[in-house]
């Protein structure tokens, strides 16, 4: 029986590559989803979902002689045939409680729906693992599962059960009809959606009359907040607050600004003359 693991993020499969080759396991392979879907637009309203998703990281990137290509979906329709042409293929979802793994869970769960019976998930939530130490911990994401604990996670793969393929099944369905600009994990399975500019506040709160620099601002917001959408869409944001003159911004560093402005009243004679 082959397996085809798929998980989110290219640091976070980064245990199982090492514990696969360790233990070259025959007929498995890694697919590994490079877009994380809680950030940004999910519905694509007239054109496809790839080039909708690729258009707002190209946006985000602020780089546009430099083409963001986000081909999650075709890779899915290339592993969703091989499921199609070999009975023997099953798959293993790696999923944290994290924002990214639990939205791509519904999608996934969208358009493998005729692979019922071979979709397994293997969800490290609330289970404890040994660190390198030795120490008990509760990992938050399958990239700080150890290699060495990666054999214990694996037994905890199941088959996606028939009520789950109901329920969770039309979470997909209910994201898109939301159409928040990002998705923010409450713990379990449970989403909620929020405005793309959610974060806005943390940023500014970061943020003071003096200088700073820009990767200080933001590496303080994600660690003391666990932001989780990553630095380049942090980065974005601060972007979009600066052209709306919030807050001046230059290439390294970044303060508070005066912001728009106001037009004054025009003067008039108390007299009434």
């Amino acid at each position: 029986m082959s397996i085809i693991h798929l998980v989110v993020g290219d640091l976070t499969a980064q245990p199982l590559f090492t514990a696969i080759n360790e233990e070259t396991a025959p007929g498995e392979e890694i697919v590994v989803l490079k877009d994380i879907l809680h950030v940004g637009p999910l519905r694509t309203d007239g054109i496809g979902f790839s080039e909708g998703r690729s258009a707002f990281w190209q946006t985000v990137s602020g780089e546009p002689s430099t083409p963001v290509v986000t081909d999650d979906l075709e890779r899915l329709m290339q592993v969703s045939s091989r499921l199609s042409n070999s009975a023997d293929i099953k798959i293993w979802f790696w999923m944290a409680p994290t924002p990214a793994d639990v939205v791509a869970y519904f999608w996934l769960l969208h358009f493998l729906k005729k692979h019922q019976g071979r979709f397994y998930v293997v969800n490290i939530n609330g289970l404890p693992f040994l660190d390198n130490n030795g120490k008990l911990f509760y990992p938050e994401s399958i990239g700080h599962i150890p290699v060495k604990e990666v054999t214990k996670a694996r037994k905890l793969a199941r088959a996606t059960l028939p009520s789950e393929w109901e329920t969770d099944g039309d979470e997909w369905g209910r994201l898109l009809e939301e159409h928040s600009g990002i998705r923010i994990f409450e713990g379990g399975k449970r989403l909620k959606g929020a405005a793309i500019d959610h974060y806005d506040d943390l940023l500014l709160a970061a943020i003071s009359a003096q200088p700073q620099k820009i990767s200080k601002v933001i590496n303080l917001v994600m660690s003391k907040h666990k932001v989780p959408t990553g630095d380049l869409f942090l980065q974005w944001r601060l972007k979009t607050m600066a052209e709306a003159g919030i807050i001046d911004l230059t290439k390294h560093d970044v303060k508070l600004g005066k912001g728009p402005e106001q037009d004054q009243p025009e003067e008039t004679d108390p007299t009434g003359a």
